[in-house]
C-alpha cells in the first residue's frame, strides 16, 4: 500500500460517521493522477497554500485600512486563525482535518483589497453583483495558475462557496463557517482595543458573563459548546447562540460601522471605480490573463477579476500610476 492508501484506511478507522473521507471525494473538475503520499484533500490544501492568491492575502485589509502598527490582523493572519480554530473543532469531532484546513485556507481567496469596503464597491460595479465567496471559487477554478485553475476537489470548492451564508454539503465546510465568525469576532475585538476604539469593559456584561471576559475565554466557550453539541447538530446551544448573536450586533454597531474605522473607506470607492472604468474602457490595459477573460466573460467581469486580486498596496500604486501625473524632470 502507498502512504496515501494507508492514510485513507486510517481515516476509515478514526473518523466519525459524519466525516467526509478523502477516498470518497466527488472528484476534481478535471481528472488527475492520484498522489502516492498525500490524500486528495491534503493536495488541495497544498495547492492553495502555494498559490499566488494566498500569498497576496498578507497585504489585504481585514478590518482596519492601512493601520499603523505591526500587530493588526491582515486577511492572511485571519485565514491562519480560522484554520487553527477549524482544525481544533474538526479533530475534537473526529471530522476530516485535511478537508477542513483546505477549505479554511481557501475561504477568503476571493476577497478584494480594502476588505468589505472593496467588496461593496465591486458589488455595485459588476453586472449581477460581486460576492467574495463566489469570487473565491472563480479564483481557484479560472484565474489561478495562469487561467488553468487549481483543479480542486468538489468538497473544497463547495466549502469556499458556502462559508459565509449557506450550508455546506460537508460537515467540514460547516465547521469552517463557524470558525470564520468565531475568529473574526474575537480578533476584531482585539484589534479594536489596540486601536483605542473599544475597551473590553465596553462589551455588555450579559454577553461576557456567558461567553467570557477575554478573547481566549470567548473562543474556548464557543468552540467547546459547538464540539459538545456534536457534528450531527453542528449548532450552538441556545444561551450561547443568543450571546454570540448579541456580540455580532455589538460589533457591527461599535466597530464595523464606527466612523473612526470607516473614515478612509469613501476613498476606496473613487479609487476602485476609477480603475474599473479605466480597464473596462480598454481591456488591453490589463495583463494577458485578464484580456483573455474579458474576451470570454466580458470586460466588466474581467476588470473585477483583476481588481479583486490586487493587494491594498498594489491597488494604490496602480491608481497612482493611472491617474496621478508623474513629476516632469528637465534633462
Amino acid at each position: 500500500m502507498t502512504a496515501r492508501e494507508r492514510y485513507e484506511e486510517f481515516e476509515k478507522d478514526l473518523l466519525c460517521e459524519y466525516a467526509c473521507l478523502s477516498s470518497q471525494t466527488k472528484g476534481r473538475e478535471r481528472p488527475a493522477p492520484l498522489c502516492d503520499l498525500r490524500t486528495e484533500f491534503q493536495r488541495d490544501r497544498d495547492k492553495i497554500i502555494h498559490c499566488n492568491s494566498f500569498r497576496r492575502l498578507k497585504l489585504k485589509t481585514q478590518v482596519f485600512l492601512t493601520p499603523e502598527g505591526d500587530h493588526y490582523r491582515t486577511r492572511l493572519t485571519h485565514t491562519l486563525e480560522v484554520g487553527q480554530i477549524a482544525r481544533t473543532i474538526a479533530r475534537a469531532m473526529r471530522l476530516n482535518e485535511d478537508l477542513t484546513e483546505a477549505i479554511a485556507m481557501g475561504h477568503d481567496l476571493g476577497h478584494t483589497p480594502f476588505g468589505h469596503a472593496g467588496e461593496r464597491v465591486l458589488d455595485q460595479l459588476k453586472p449581477g453583483g460581486f460576492k467574495h465567496y463566489e469570487q473565491g471559487v472563480r479564483v481557484v477554478s479560472l484565474i489561478e495558475n495562469d487561467g488553468k485553475g487549481l483543479n480542486l476537489t468538489y468538497e473544497v470548492r463547495d466549502g469556499i462557496l458556502r462559508h459565509t451564508n449557506m450550508i455546506a454539503e460537508t460537515k467540514e465546510g460547516c465547521v469552517v463557517r463557524y470558525a470564520d465568525v468565531i475568529a473574526y469576532l474575537n480578533h476584531d475585538i482585539d484589534d479594536a482595543i489596540r486601536a483605542n476604539i473599544l475597551r473590553e469593559e465596553d462589551i455588555p456584561r450579559e454577553i461576557t458573563d456567558v461567553l467570557g471576559h477575554s478573547k481566549s475565554e470567548r473562543i474556548t466557550t464557543l468552540v467547546t459548546d459547538l464540539v459538545n453539541n456534536g457534528p450531527a447538530r453542528m449548532e450552538l446551544s441556545e444561551d450561547i447562540d443568543k450571546a454570540y448573536s448579541e456580540l455580532r450586533k455589538f460589533m457591527f454597531a461599535n466597530v464595523y460601522r464606527n466612523p473612526k474605522c470607516k473614515s478612509e473607506e469613501e476613498k476606496t470607492f473613487d479609487m476602485l471605480s476609477g480603475m474599473f472604468r479605466y480597464y473596462v474602457s480598454d481591456p488591453s490595459r490589463m495583463p494577458a490573463l485578464y484580456r483573455r477573460l474579458a474576451e470570454e466573460y466580458g470586460a466588466e467581469t474581467a476588470a473585477c477579476d483583476y481588481i479583486a486580486g490586487m493587494s491594498d498596496k498594489y491597488a494604490v500604486d496602480s491608481y497612482i500610476n493611472i491617474f496621478v501625473p508623474s513629476a516632469w524632470h528637465m534633462r
